[in-house]
């Protein structure tokens, strides 16, 4: 990668899982009654035609990952699983009571954390029955959790298969031990090995891993040693993504400095060395940050022109509403956003008085619309058009005058009423996307709000 372009747009950036970005929602959120409303007509536009999404939130970790940009709670305290499955059941009935008569069809399924295997295989099993007893399931319907390979068992694979789940997303994030030992991450190879084949064994037919560049420590010999590993047990989709350092919000990792972090060149370095790793063994680069082999899903939906992106990521589903349950989590209704509080006990309080937990939220403007299918197409794409009259505007306009520089690097070409991403501008997806950012353009950030884009 040319280092010239990267010293020049390698600055703080959103990673646009959502537009308008967290930071930039309005300040009042959505009263109750006006998200009920949101939620209604997405459910009904989405729940005939394609189905629902559900995420849930399962904070509680038994140590702290001190890389992790999550909301956890660290306890070694397993009594806490009870109260918190009986929070999400009285969420969801919430839901249930939005939703009417028409039972819910469940197109997605996710379990996020925190470390979901905290909980037992039996209270996950009565999670997933309780929340599905009042719904149907899509035909197509993809279910999945994030296994930690410290902690998750063959019986936390068995009791997930049973109630739908076909997918694992094993959290690696690298296997050299002196990388591992820094972030408190205590796993071994034998574990992630022995949770692919098991996992395969019982047959879940996609296994996902997360590989992390850029953490303390990291070197491209130890992300080489790391992907001839990744390889060998051949995952379907790897998740490789940015680390982000941002200890003014995660003081987790105060515990190690900007010192122990690669610079800018190595980390590029460290991400090459692993991209390269991957495509000569076949796997097909997707998106800003994933990669998946031909036979896999995202693959497919890349070359579909179907790839989406959310909350969660990549993925080869879309559903109009999404549902998140449980601390911290976000819903989505497209108009709309909440975010449910991050403090547990500040969700329980909600919960307990009968409300639904909404801790902040942003209803989108028309303006607002038009800008995010703009920024979601590039995320997914790698391309925009805007031929059709309803999608400017002029904060839209004001982003393709933002736009020379990026073109004159050739990290983009223009044509008459459509926008692509170069080859050499995929390492700056980020910094593309911030030109049509008519929000953070308003009010550009004083303090730290961001990771590095690159």
């Amino acid at each position: 990668m040319d280092k010239d372009l990267l010293f020049k747009y390698n600055t703080p950036g959103p990673r646009y899982t959502s537009y308008p970005t967290v930071p930039y929602w309005q300040k009042t959120p959505p009263t109750e009654q006006k998200w009920k409303e949101l939620v209604q007509d997405a459910f009904l536009m989405s729940n005939q035609k394609e189905g629902i999404s559900l995420y849930i939130h399962l904070p509680f970790c038994e140590s702290l990952c001190t890389y992790c940009g999550c909301n956890t709670r660290i306890t070694i305290n397993h009594a806490v699983e009870k109260k918190y499955i009986n929070a999400l059941l009285k969420e969801w009935k919430m839901y249930l009571a939005v939703f009417g008569d028409e039972k819910p069809i469940i197109r997605e399924l996710h379990l996020g954390g925190g470390t979901p295997t905290f909980f037992s295989p039996e209270n996950l099993k009565i999670l997933i029955n309780n929340l599905l007893k009042d719904c149907k399931i899509h035909p197509d319907a993809q279910f999945g959790f994030e296994a930690h390979p410290g902690n998750t068992t063959d019986e936390h694979l068995q009791a997930l298969y049973e109630v739908g789940f076909r997918r694992i997303s094993i959290g690696v994030q690298d296997f050299n031990p002196i990388v591992l030992a820094v972030i408190n991450r205590h796993q071994t190879f034998e574990q992630v090995s022995h949770l692919t084949s098991k996992a395969r064994e019982i047959g879940y037919d996609s296994v996902n891993y997360d590989i992390v560049y850029g953490l303390p420590m990291q070197k491209s010999c130890y992300m080489m040693e790391t992907m001839m590993k990744v390889v060998r047990l051949r995952p379907d989709r790897i998740a490789f993504y940015s680390y982000a350092h941002v200890p003014w919000i995660k003081p987790g990792q105060r515990s190690y400095t900007e010192k122990d972090l690669p610079d800018a060149d190595k980390k590029m370095a460290i991400y090459e060395t692993g991209r390269n790793a991957l495509e000569m063994a076949g796997y097909k680069d997707i998106g800003m940050d994933h990669f998946a082999l031909e036979t896999d899903g995202l693959y497919r939906a890349n070359q579909n022109g179907k790839l989406h992106r959310n909350f969660m990521g990549y993925t080869d589903t879309h559903t109009q509403l999404l549902i998140g349950l449980g601390a911290s989590s976000i819903s989505d209704t497209w108009w709309g956003y909440v975010q449910n509080e991050k403090k547990i006990e500040d969700y329980y309080q909600q919960i307990e008085e009968g409300l639904l937990p909404i801790a902040r939220g942003h209803e989108l403007t028309r303006e607002d619309l038009i800008i995010r299918k703009h920024i979601l197409r590039l995320m997914t794409q790698m391309e925009t058009s805007w031929s059709n009259p309803n999608e400017v505007c002029e904060d839209f306009y004001r982003g393709l005058q933002r736009l020379d520089e990026l073109e004159f690097d050739e990290l983009i070409t223009m044509e008459p009423y459509h926008l692509k991403i170069t080859e050499k501008g995929k390492a700056f997806i980020r910094n593309v996307c911030m030109a049509f950012d008519a929000r953070l353009w308003a009010d550009l950030p004083q303090t730290s709000l961001f990771s590095q884009t690159v």
